[in-house]
């Protein structure tokens, strides 16, 4: 799996969404906010990483109809 700056990815084991800031070989910086608003940053291994699939704008505008 290849990543890049700006994409989104999730823990295997779970979790909140993370956003890559930068790849480095095999390892990938995260980045993420905290439930008080607070900025973490961590250097995580690329094989405990998912990429997760962007919804395009069709697909949103299907979900918020449903609710």
């Amino acid at each position: 799996m290849e990543l890049k700056a700006g994409d989104i990815v999730m823990l295997k084991s779970g979790g909140q969404p993370l956003t890559v800031a930068d790849v480095k070989g095999d390892e990938v910086i995260c980045l993420w906010m905290g439930a008080e608003g607070d900025l973490f940053r961590e250097t995580l291994p690329l094989a405990v990483l998912d990429r997760l699939e962007e919804l395009d704008d069709e697909d949103e505008d299907e979900d918020e109809d449903e609710e």
